[in-house]
C-alpha cells in the first residue's frame, strides 16, 4: 500500500520551530512562530482563563456528548461577540469546530457541496493553510491584489477593482482583522466599499476572523465583519478563539453561516452538521466551555477585555518602538510602516537571503518571507534587533 506514495513536503513554520529549538545560542530571538508572547517570551495562560477552569472543574458533572453542533452556550455567546445585532439572527447559524482551521475546512467543503470547484479568491498574500484547506476541499484558488510591496499597505483600488469583475459564484476569502501575513488592513471606509462591491457583485463573502481584539479593539476589528453581513444575503466566517483567549492547543473555533432565510438557513446547516459528522463527529468542548464561562460571567468578561487590551497594548508598543529605533539609526522612514500595522504580523519585505543571514550570523529566526512576530520581540533588545536589521540589509 504506501510503496505508492511520496515523501510530503515539511512545513516551513514547524521546520523553523524545530530549528530554533535546537539553536544553542542564549541570545536567539524567535520572531516566527505565530503566537503572543509576553515580557518573559512565554505564552501565557490568561488569568481569566484559569479562574475559568476552576469553574469549570468544580461545577463539572458529565464528560457525555454535546451533540454535532458542540457547546451551544458558547455558540450564542461567540455569536454576541463577534456579530452583535449586525444581522438578523433567525439568517444565522453556527456550529462549534476545533480551531479556526477546521472552522475553515468545514466551510469550504459546504462551499463544494454548494458549488462544486467553485473559486475562492484569496488576497495575495494570504495566511499559507488557506489555499491546501480551499485545495483539499475541492475548491479552486484565485489571487486578489491586496499588498503593495513599495509602500508596504494595502493595494485597495486594484483590490477593489478585482472584487468588482466577480459574480454570484465566486467567493471572496477576507481577514476580518490583523492580516495574516501583511499586518496591513482595511479602514472602515474601505470596509464600507468592499461591501458595497459584494452587495453588487453577488459574490459569497467568507471571513477568517481569527484575531478579533488584536488590532484596535474588540468593537473596531469587529467593523468590517459587521458591515459586509449586514449588506449582504449570504456570508459565512471562520471564527477561532486561539489568539484572543490564548487557547491554542485547545483547538476551539466556530463555523458560521448566514443565509437568505431561515429555511435556506437550516437546509445549508444540515449539510454543515453532516460534514462534521462525517469528519470529526463531534467537536471537544473544554476550550469552548472556558469561552461560554468567560463570556457569560461579567467578572470575568471584564478581566478577560483588560488582559486581552494589555496584550493588544503591548503589540502596538512593540511596533512604535522597533519603527523608531529603525528610524534614528538610519536616518530612514523606510520602516515607518511597523508601527502603522496591526496584529501579530508584519511582513518587512526583506529577500531571503537577509532573512537566512539573520539566522545564522544573530539567531534572528522569522519566517522565509520575511512576516515577524511582532510579540516575539524581546522589548529590552529592541536597539539590538534593529541594528541586526539594518545590518543585514546593507
Amino acid at each position: 500500500m504506501f510503496e505508492t506514495l511520496s515523501k510530503a513536503p515539511g512545513d516551513k513554520i514547524l521546520a523553523l520551530m524545530g530549528e530554533y529549538a535546537a539553536d544553542p545560542r542564549p541570545t536567539k530571538i524567535d520572531l516566527g512562530v505565530g503566537v503572543y508572547k509576553d515580557e518573559q517570551g512565554t505564552t501565557p495562560i490568561m488569568t481569566s482563563v484559569k479562574k475559568a477552569e476552576q469553574q469549570i472543574l468544580s461545577s463539572g458533572k458529565t464528560k457525555t456528548y454535546l451533540g454535532i453542533s458542540g457547546n451551544k452556550g458558547y455558540g450564542a455567546a461567540v455569536l454576541d461577540l463577534a456579530l452583535a445585532d449586525s444581522v438578523d439572527r433567525s439568517r444565522v447559524r453556527i456550529a462549534q469546530a476545533p480551531g479556526g482551521t477546521g472552522s475553515l475546512w468545514v466551510l469550504m467543503q459546504l462551499v463544494n457541496r454548494a458549488r462544486p470547484g467553485a473559486t475562492v479568491w484569496v488576497s495575495d498574500p494570504t495566511w499559507p493553510n488557506h489555499n491546501p484547506i480551499a485545495e483539499n476541499s475541492g475548491l479552486t484558488v484565485k489571487t486578489y491584489p491586496y499588498f503593495d510591496t513599495e509602500t508596504r499597505g494595502v493595494k485597495f483600488a486594484e483590490m477593489l477593482a478585482a472584487l468588482d469583475k466577480l459574480g454570484k459564484d465566486d467567493v471572496v476569502l477576507l481577514h476580518g482583522c490583523c492580516h495574516n501575513p501583511t499586518g496591513a488592513n482595511l479602514t472602515p471606509d474601505q470596509w464600507d466599499k468592499v461591501a458595497a462591491s459584494l452587495a453588487r457583485s453577488g459574490a459569497l463573502p467568507f471571513i477568517d476572523l481569527a484575531y478579533l481584539g488584536f488590532g484596535d479593539g474588540l468593537l473596531e476589528d469587529a467593523y468590517g465583519t459587521r458591515k459586509v453581513i449586514s449588506s449582504v444575503p449570504e456570508a459565512l466566517i471562520a471564527f477561532s478563539g486561539s489568539k484572543n483567549f490564548g487557547l491554542y492547543r485547545e483547538r476551539v473555533g466556530a463555523a458560521i453561516l448566514i443565509a437568505r432565510d431561515a429555511a435556506q438557513a437550516d437546509t445549508a446547516y444540515s449539510q454543515l452538521l453532516n460534514i462534521i459528522r462525517g469528519a470529526y463527529s463531534q467537536p471537544p468542548d473544554h476550550g469552548a466551555e472556558i469561552i461560554r464561562v468567560i463570556l457569560e460571567d461579567p467578572q470575568l468578561r471584564a478581566e478577560w477585555e483588560a488582559e486581552l487590551n494589555a496584550m493588544r497594548g503591548r503589540m502596538i508598543r512593540l511596533r512604535e518602538k522597533l519603527s523608531e529605533a529603525i528610524r534614528q539609526r538610519s536616518n530612514s522612514k523606510d520602516f515607518d510602516f511597523i508601527a502603522a500595522h496591526r496584529g501579530m504580523f508584519s511582513l518587512l519585505g526583506l529577500e531571503n537571503s537577509v532573512v537566512e543571514h539573520l539566522k545564522a550570523a544573530n539567531g534572528i529566526y522569522m519566517i522565509g518571507d520575511s512576516r515577524i512576530n511582532v510579540a516575539g520581540i524581546p522589548e529590552d533588545r529592541v536597539g539590538e534587533l534593529a541594528d541586526a536589521l539594518l545590518a543585514a540589509i546593507k
